[in-house]
């Protein structure tokens, strides 16, 4: 079975960190016996010397390289940021063609794994069309808890769910949403994430701190997210300022970065947490089981999700986590065991933060939990969906061969 993965979410040589959710099922994807994945993860073009600040790292990537044992194909397409956005999967798809049509002469492919329903999902439905094989999409988040509220874009990410051979869910709640956008339910498949416990599993907290250069004592809290509106950082920063007074030693770590950071520094020198609060900007993937570890807990204050790695990736290291109910935050923390569900409210954080650190933890029984769910359970889930689509498209063409044409009229 030759799978292409088509998307723009996934790491390459300038960003490793990139889209890493989507590596690693595909990874492992490829290690199971019989399939073969090659990466199509299209670009947008710019002239060299038309380099914002965004964009400047993707218009000298290789047309091709190799990311853990992976072929990746970096087509380029145009691309005008926001001013192009209802024809971003159009663009897309003409500047994908010529290659994924060489890559199909090269061996046949016989099934597109797409991730993200818009632009990418629906472009992949045109190369699928193309190419007379079925598109399984997959949605991850934004793409059906922001993007349908476009005017523009509604209609298309309705045209990509009802035209894809097979959905993927990665959470409960984001099933919903895309049952709510007119897709049928037996069409889509729950297939959360996973997580790697060879990589994040709990190491002593001392050990962690040491490596990272963190004071050996005193509380610490890590917050790991993109520094943008939806994930709460403020409403987090804030929260802590309430409980410091009761807690001199302890300490806040944000891991990421975006637009948001001025505006964070500012705000933490307002509320004088310059020696308590540290925005440390993003951090390698491979650095972060430290700093779970390192911690007494993790924060996650988003206003929507899917499925946070972050979350799970925290918990595999034993790490508690303070987390709202946004999307598939409540099926990861299932039990009091694992974290603490708090509403959106700077009172309501501040109280999950307290109680996360005066409460005696379980983290061996927290990381069994976590770890449970690996990769290799989400490649062979993935598997079977994309060989049925695979199966019902050979006996389709089957029965229409037998058939034979049409009679004239």
């Amino acid at each position: 079975m030759r799978i292409l993965t088509f998307t723009e979410l996934f790491p390459n040589s300038f960003d490793p960190n990139y889209g890493i959710f989507i590596y690693q099922r595909s990874v492992h994807l490829a290690k199971r016996p019989g399939i073969e994945v090659i990466v199509v993860a299209p670009v947008p073009y710019f002239p060299r010397w038309w380099k914002t600040s965004r964009w400047r790292k993707s218009s000298d990537l290789p047309s091709e390289e190799r990311i853990g044992g992976l072929e990746v194909h970096h087509p380029r397409y145009f691309l005008l940021p926001k001013i192009w956005m209802p024809f971003h999967a159009l663009t897309m798809f003409l500047g994908c063609r010529k290659r994924v049509a060489e890559l199909n002469k090269r061996a046949s492919i016989d099934c597109i794994d797409a991730h993200f329903v818009y632009p990418d999902g629906l472009a992949a439905i045109l190369l699928g069309k193309a190419l007379r094989v079925p598109v399984c999409v997959s949605a991850r988040g934004t793409d059906i808890n922001v993007y349908p509220s476009f005017r523009l874009i509604q209609p298309m990410i309705r045209w990509t769910l009802s035209r894809a051979s097979a959905l993927i869910a990665v959470s409960a709640a984001l099933k919903k949403g895309i049952v709510a956008l007119g897709a049928k339910s037996e069409k889509i498949h729950l297939i959360p994430n996973g997580v790697d416990p060879e990589r994040f599993t709990p190491v002593g907290r001392e050990q962690a701190r040491r490596k990272l250069g963190l004071p050996l004592d005193g509380p610490i809290v890590v917050s790991v997210g993109a520094l943008i509106p939806s994930k709460g950082h403020s409403r987090l920063i804030r929260a802590f300022a309430q409980i410091a007074p009761q807690h001199p030693t302890l300490q806040l770590y944000v891991l990421g970065e975006g637009p948001l950071h001025s505006d964070l520094e500012t705000l933490v020198r307002q509320l004088g947490l310059q020696d308590s609060v540290h925005l440390l900007g993003k951090q390698p993937n491979n650095e972060l089981p430290q700093w779970f570890c390192a911690a007494e807990a993790s924060c996650l204050i988003s206003e929507r999700e899917g499925w946070p790695n972050v979350v799970t990736e925290s918990l595999a290291c034993g790490t508690p986590v303070v987390a709202t109910r946004a999307g598939g935050i409540p099926e990861i923390v299932q039990s009091s065991d694992l974290g603490i569900l708090v509403d959106n409210s700077i009172e309501s954080v501040a109280s999950g933060i307290e109680l996360a650190l005066t409460r005696k933890w379980d983290r061996r029984k927290i990381s069994r939990q976590a770890g449970a769910r690996t990769w290799d359970t989400v490649a062979a889930e993935v598997e079977a969906v994309l060989e049925a689509q695979i199966q019902a498209r050979k006996q389709l063409a089957s029965s229409e061969s037998a058939s034979g044409p049409p009679d004239e009229l």
